[in-house]
């Protein structure tokens, strides 16, 4: 999170989102290409935390064995399982949090007539962003788990792509939106955190808010 956070800035003069004005399309091409960056930076921690959070039995493996594990039995490709996939959940998730957090706070500035830097602002901003990034990034999330966790000997999807439409045939479209409500009540607390404590640490080092 921090690096796609750190990158939407540059990502936004990039693709000419810095101006006061800038459409909504821009400011998502700049969170999605942050988000992308991101993604293929953390990936494999990301893999390993998913094969921790899956393995059974009464200890956790640690993160170093599970590594060791993994690369003895799938090289270091394993690392990158799903990638595809989790490339683009963290495009959609990216996208849709900075453009939409951007978004919403000149609407607020402009209903209330409170300051980019009021907390306010920020608060009602973020919890807006994380709202809608659960509407968009809940069919990336069953994708991605149910890629990540398919043996290895046995393989049950070949792509992202098929993931998707073998659930979408054989278990229905809705089932991509199972488990809303957790996603959201996990989202909406961590967004809102990180956005506030990252807009005030720009403030600390003298930058403008967003």
């Amino acid at each position: 999170p921090p690096l796609r956070l750190g990158l939407y800035e540059p990502m936004k003069v990039v693709f000419g989102a810095s101006e006061k004005n800038a459409p909504f399309y821009k400011k998502f091409a700049a969170g999605s290409a942050a988000g992308a960056l991101g993604s293929l930076a953390g990936n494999p921690f990301d893999v390993l935390k998913t094969k921790m959070m899956a393995s059974s039995g009464k200890e956790v493996p640690s993160m170093v064995k599970t590594a060791k594990d993994l690369m003895a039995m799938q090289g270091i490709g394993g690392f990158y399982r799903g990638i595809d996939s989790n490339v683009a959940r963290a495009m959609v998730l990216n996208g849709t949090k900075m453009a939409c957090y951007d978004q919403a706070k000149g609407i607020v500035v402009d209903a209330t007539g409170w300051s980019k830097k009021s907390l306010l602002t920020q608060f009602f901003s973020a919890v807006t962003a994380g709202f809608f990034m659960t509407c968009t990034v809940s069919p990336f999330d069953m994708v991605r788990t149910r890629l990540m966790n398919q043996p290895s000997d046995a393989k049950i999807y070949n792509n992202a792509v098929d993931c998707m439409v073998k659930i979408a045939t054989q278990e229905g479209p809705m089932t991509f939106w199972r488990g809303f409500m957790p996603i959201w009540s996990r989202f909406a607390p961590t967004t809102t955190l990180q956005l506030i404590i990252f807009e005030q640490l720009r403030g600390m080092m003298g930058m403008e808010s967003m």
